[in-house]
């Protein structure tokens, strides 16, 4: 049977209608008719159907954003909130004043009988005109000090991993919902049609072992329809899975299959109006698409002698996080909206002193090489660049290690940087105690729902109004929680209060 009597079996299939299914049509029919006679007749920026165009609220300073997404939530003590005074008191048990403060503790140092101080093992420098304080640990951070705005009051409602990743890269605690590369994808539209306009890496880490899981749902669509998924890159042979046709199937073969199994596709949406169905012809038809695209952008020997220089020796190596943040500008120059990196093993309850070292050094030199690259190519005024982790770390140890220390979970404090779009360079947002355990000032807290309207408002989005109706209930990114965007930390912001 050819694929004429394939579709004419098919239609005649689909033209046959029982009593049951005439009732069902007709009844959701009369329904729709009116349902459309109250609604507007064009869809406009603010509502809830899915955008076929780019649809900004307002003029937008980043193009693309790139997200770095550390899991496992790297020690602020470590990085970039210096605590000289944890020197004097190293040691000490604080367990009264958490008691006082009414802090959580989470199951793994809650049986602790006391709960020491521990200053870092590793020396600061003042960086930059602005004097940023940065550790050791990150000495090509401290060379674009002047770059970037950090972030030092984030905070969020979360103690543990995955409730908090959920909730930084989704905006919701539950599950099943939309990640923020997802709504930029559904709000802005594609940038190249041969490309997925949000794409995901997770790249190797220094040997860190038992890393923190990722779930594949922190960066899904949740009730987004499919095709703003992300699509992860993967780093051997076969960047995306399936993609490869078999042997012996050539291109013109692969067309004649495909555009055969569209129109039974469109057959099948025209009798049941499935939107999974739609969502699939776009998958096939972006496959097709990507098996050009993604052989050369996956081709690193292209890239020039001054490029490894700035990248380091690391970006030759398949996987590797300066690997990752290469291809990340590859990517980026190629018109994809929305990269996300994930690098894993920053949880450190223990062995700071050993583990922490290793994964600075992961990323230290590459997100420098990023930026840099960006800057020589006319794209970091347009690139929204975000690093940081899912929440904090405690100050006291945890453990009674006498050669090393660890840190547990801390949501109530923790440090993020963002550069590039407009945002502050050499800029430094909100501080914490002498403790790194609360913010001082409550006008300068960051919540991770205000950091996404800051992201939203960057890319011409207004939180309020990015919309979609899922299950009778207008979902968003911010939810129905309060949210603003952080305007201290941008030269102008297009959004009204």
């Amino acid at each position: 049977m050819n694929y004429s009597d394939i579709l004419s079996t098919l239609e005649l299939n689909n033209a046959t209608v029982s009593r049951r299914q005439f009732f069902r049509k007709n009844a959701l029919g009369l329904g729709s008719a009116a349902l459309a006679s109250l609604l507007p007749s064009t869809a406009s920026a603010g509502t809830t159907k899915s955008p076929q165009q780019p649809l900004p609220h307002f003029p937008a300073r980043a193009k693309r954003v790139v997200y770095i997404s550390l899991i496992g939530a790297p020690s602020q003590f470590e990085t970039f909130d210096y605590k000289p005074k944890l020197k004097e008191l190293h040691g000490k048990d604080i367990k009264d004043f958490l008691v006082a403060s009414g802090q959580r503790l989470t199951g793994m140092t809650s049986k602790q009988s006391n709960f020491p101080v521990a200053a870092s093992s590793f020396d600061f420098k003042q960086c930059g005109e602005s004097g940023m304080w940065i550790s050791d640990l990150l000495p090509y951070h401290q060379k674009m000090a002047d770059d970037i705005t950090v972030i030092r009051s984030m905070h969020t409602d979360a103690i543990n991993h995955e409730p908090a990743n959920q909730l930084i890269y989704t905006g919701s605690i539950q599950p099943n919902k939309a990640s923020i590369g997802s709504w930029l994808s559904y709000g802005l539209g594609s940038m190249n049609e041969d490309l997925p306009t949000f794409v995901t890496m997770v790249a190797k880490n220094s040997g860190i072992r038992s890393p923190q899981a990722l779930a594949p749902r922190v960066y899904g669509s949740g009730y987004l329809p499919g095709k703003y998924s992300g699509v992860k890159l993967r780093a051997d042979e076969n960047p995306v899975l399936y993609l490869k046709d078999l042997p012996g199937i050539s291109r013109e073969i692969r067309r004649d299959m495909l555009d055969g199994l569209n129109k039974l596709n469109q057959f099948t949406l025209d009798a049941v109006g499935d939107a999974s169905i739609q969502t699939r012809m776009q998958q096939y038809e972006m496959a097709y698409r990507m098996q050009t695209s993604v052989p050369e952008l996956t081709d690193l020997s292209q890239e020039d002698k001054l490029t490894y220089e700035l990248y380091g020796e690391e970006a030759k190596v398949a996987g590797s996080f300066s690997n990752c943040a290469l291809k990340t500008r590859r990517l980026l120059e190629r018109g994809v909206r929305f990269v996300q990196l994930f690098h894993r093993g920053w949880d450190q309850h223990g062995n700071i002193k050993r583990d922490l070292p290793r994964q600075c050094k992961d990323v230290d030199q590459a997100c420098y090489a990023l930026i840099q690259d960006l800057k020589r190519r006319g794209m970091f005024d347009d690139t929204l660049i975000i690093f940081g982790g899912e929440f904090g770390r405690t100050v006291y140890n945890q453990g009674n290690s006498k050669t090393d220390y660890g840190r547990d979970h801390h949501p109530r404090a923790f440090s993020m940087w963002m550069a590039g779009a407009g945002v502050k360079q050499g800029h430094i947002h909100g501080e914490t105690d002498d403790y790194s355990f609360n913010i001082t000032r409550e006008e300068d807290r960051v919540h991770v729902r205000d950091l996404h309207a800051t992201i939203l408002e960057r890319c011409g989005l207004d939180h309020r109004k990015l919309k979609f109706l899922s299950h009778g209930l207008e979902e968003k990114l911010t939810g129905v929680n309060p949210a603003r965007v952080v305007k201290e930390i941008l030269e102008n912001s297009s959004m009204a209060s």
